[in-house]
């Protein structure tokens, strides 16, 4: 739903995570992987051999990328959780079965660490609320400079800075096993589905229409990120510049059905996607969202021109070009 109402900042109740708070994985290319994000519009600070990813005016590190020989691969998702809530989520993963894993060996030792049946490392962490707790502002259109079109000319169009991180989308052999892991061990929601293809999660204690989603594929592995920005003219313009880099493998710019938002989608070097996402549905901490499940013909966008073969390649199994 669109609101414009307060969302309070938690589920009366409800022992869940709040936040996904960082994801990781790995390329062979560190440096390219900085010109890449960078370019898309976020701060990609190199920290010895970690490159961790903020956005411009933020304080959230909201994703970190290490060299790795061979191809991309999702090393760890990292949630965050209140840290009175702490303890029980803890006791609520023991009660599902997920095993308690020794820390990953490019994390640290805060918090806790398991394993989802697909075999993706996933850390708990008591942690600041970084998920949303109301809708974005809309951006307003620019006025009309009297005299002339509102339009600025290429050259004085600036670039694009992407406010935050939306959500990830992850391959999963098994998306209802996926939706029910994170379900019953994190406390995620189901938000909307189209069968067995494809899910989206939102947290408990408001969230954007996902924080986390799940595409159907032989095996695991990293599809996309999505980064919020201020306006649909912003995603044309992102989109724009990162093709003038070299960056020409995209998808939008279009609206989804699901979550409802604006997108384009950017392919990064090894196979993945950075998303400019606007103007997405949202779950406030005190609505029930009404699930659905969509037909696939009806469910994957509005309008936009058609998604490319190359969208739906998960890189982290496919057999490499010959």
């Amino acid at each position: 739903m669109k609101s414009s109402s307060q969302a309070t900042p938690r589920r009366n109740g409800v022992t869940a995570v709040h936040s996904l708070d960082r994801f990781v994985f790995t390329v062979p290319d560190l440096d390219e992987a900085q010109r890449f994000y960078s370019e898309f519009g976020l701060e990609a600070r190199r920290e010895g051999q970690r490159l961790d990813l903020h956005t411009h005016g933020h304080p959230q590190h909201w994703g970190s990328i290490f060299a790795a020989p061979g191809r991309k691969k999702l090393q760890y998702l990292r949630f965050g959780v209140y840290p009175e809530d702490f303890d029980l989520l803890a006791q609520r993963i023991e009660r599902t079965g997920a095993p308690r894993i020794a820390r990953h060996p490019l994390g640290d030792d805060d918090g806790l660490w398991t394993r989802d049946p697909d075999g993706n490392v996933v850390q708990v962490v008591a942690a600041p609320k970084v998920s949303p707790e109301e809708p974005g502002p809309a951006a307003s259109p620019p006025a009309h400079p009297a005299g002339r079109g509102a339009a600025p000319g290429r050259s004085g169009a600036g670039r694009v800075h992407p406010q935050r991180l939306s959500h990830v989308l992850l391959f999963s052999s098994d998306v209802p096993r996926s939706v029910h892991f994170y379900s019953e061990a994190l406390g995620l929601r189901l938000s909307d589905r189209s069968g067995d293809v494809i899910a989206f999660m939102h947290g408990a204690h408001a969230s954007d229409h996902h924080m986390l989603a799940f595409a159907k594929s032989g095996g695991p592995g990293l599809h996309h990120s999505s980064w919020v920005v201020e306006s649909i003219d912003e995603i044309g313009l992102g989109m724009q510049h990162m093709a003038d880099c070299g960056y020409v493998r995209s998808w939008g710019v279009g609206r989804h059905v699901i979550g409802s938002n604006y997108f384009c989608y950017i392919q990064d070097p090894w196979g993945s996607f950075a998303e400019y996402s606007h103007d997405i549905d949202f779950v406030p901490a005190d609505v029930e969202w009404q699930s659905a499940d969509h037909p696939l013909e009806d469910s994957f966008y509005v309008w936009g021109p058609p998604p490319p073969d190359y969208f739906i390649v998960n890189h982290e199994i496919a057999a490499p070009a010959a």
